[in-house]
């Protein structure tokens, strides 16, 4: 039995060998001579090859992505659609035509022995380039996948699947490169570390990227749709993409900054991330008074201000507390300097304290407070601390705007100025 089995695959082989030079055998009996008829029985068993694989490539490929369609239409989720979308189905088609190449390759170009050595060599180049490829789109499905999912969906995922394939990279030109020059690969990555010094160099940036990409994704320092400002950059505005090397914000103006992924740990920036997660977003404004305006109230003054609504019930409280004190203490209030008085400023103070907190804007579970600054060549700084609960950008500037609006227009009632730079063309 096993005599039997080995004839006939003895017969197969001589049968094999004998299709491959009908051509040649044919050319011979033409006339030609035998190196012109192996020369041109090589180009047409070469040419017919090709023809093959490209109809086997066309077919096999039709058939998958129409199958991978078909499925995909039925299942739920959309991982398939992605598969389809990053080409997972076009690189896997090429498998078959690959083996085909593999297989008769070597048949067409048997009789010439150099370049059977050559293109067997360049077919298993090729399987690595196609291994590459396949792991290339299988991961960019999962980092599109895996990007939909809303835990997931801030996380720097470009980084961690760039790193692996440049680690893939590496590898397979390593491999390559071993397979050409017939050097045992694990020899081939000894040598290799008498050039690392170069190897790190050239992928410095790379390397710092990847480090750093690491770092922020560990420490939680900047996720995708994070408002950050980064004044040496001149990036002002959302993260739209952290890969292994940069890191792109689009600005307010649509603009797009890019900035190196080190550049988030080695330098420093602005995340506004937590004022997007808190209750509010803070308004600190100041505005200047001319000092002269400043004076203490009289009677006169103060029943006018009686008048505001919002510091009527102050005003009498703090009156009648102050002249008890003053006439408890026999004050001489011939002037005004004496004993305790209201002032213009502290009135005003207090009216625009209680204006914020009667604002509906405002949040009043978070710090509300109006100060007085150090005095500067410029006036006296009233400085209003808030947090408006509408943490928007549009929202946020029109309530400031509306505060301002109002706190501008109250200023002249409480007879104080705001401070402003003379021009050339004042009277004074």
């Amino acid at each position: 039995m096993i005599q039997d089995n080995t004839s006939t695959i003895e017969d197969i082989t001589v049968q094999t060998k004998g299709l491959k030079h009908v051509v040649f055998d044919y050319l011979v009996e033409t006339g030609l001579s035998e190196q012109v008829a192996q020369y041109l029985n090589m180009l047409i068993l070469l040419l017919g090859l090709l023809l093959i694989i490209v109809i086997v490539d066309i077919i096999i490929k039709k058939l998958l992505i129409g199958a991978f369609s078909q499925f995909a239409k039925k299942s739920k989720t959309n991982f398939d659609d992605l598969l389809i979308s990053n080409k997972v189905p076009r690189n896997i088609a090429h498998i078959i035509p690959f083996l085909i190449a593999l297989e008769f390759a070597p048949d067409v170009f048997s009789d010439f022995g150099n370049s059977e050595i050559i293109i067997e060599k360049g077919l298993i180049v090729f399987s690595i380039i196609l291994t590459l490829w396949i792991v290339r789109s299988l991961l960019n499905t999962l980092k599109d996948y895996l990007k939909t999912l809303p835990r997931l969906k801030d996380k720097p995922i470009d980084s961690y699947i760039q790193v692996f394939m440049i680690f893939a990279w590496i590898g397979g030109i390593m491999s390559a490169i071993a397979i050409i020059t017939n050097i045992p690969f694990l020899k081939f990555v000894t040598g290799m570390g008498a050039i690392s010094a170069v190897v790190i160099l050239v992928f410095k940036d790379t390397i710092l990227g990847f480090v750093a990409s690491i770092q922020v994704s560990i420490n939680d320092m900047v996720r995708i749709g994070d408002w950050i400002t980064f004044e040496k950059y001149g990036a002002d505005g959302d993260v739209i993409e952290i890969n292994l090397a940069t890191v792109k914000v689009q600005n307010f103006d649509k603009t797009i900054t890019t900035i190196p992924t080190y550049a988030l740990i080695s330098d420093s920036f602005k995340n506004w991330r937590g004022m997007m997660n808190a209750g509010g977003r803070r308004i600190k404004r100041s505005l200047n008074i001319k000092q002269d305006s400043i004076k203490c109230l009289s009677e006169e003054d103060i029943k006018a201000l009686k008048k505001i609504e919002l510091i009527t019930s102050y005003l009498e409280t703090r009156q009648n507390d102050i002249s008890a004190y003053n006439k408890t203490n026999n004050i001489n209030k011939e002037l005004p300097l004496n004993g305790r008085n209201l002032t213009n400023i502290g009135v005003f103070r207090k009216y625009i304290q209680t204006y914020i907190e009667n604002h509906s804007a405002i949040n009043k579970d978070m710090t509300i407070m109006v100060r007085q600054l150090a005095p500067t060549p410029q006036g006296l700084p009233i400085e209003i601390y808030a947090f408006s609960s509408d943490k928007r950008w549009v929202n946020y500037e029109y309530i400031m705007a509306d505060i301002f609006d109002h706190v501008l227009s109250a200023v002249p009632y409480f007879d104080l100025e705001i401070f402003e730079l003379p021009t050339k063309f004042s009277n004074s």
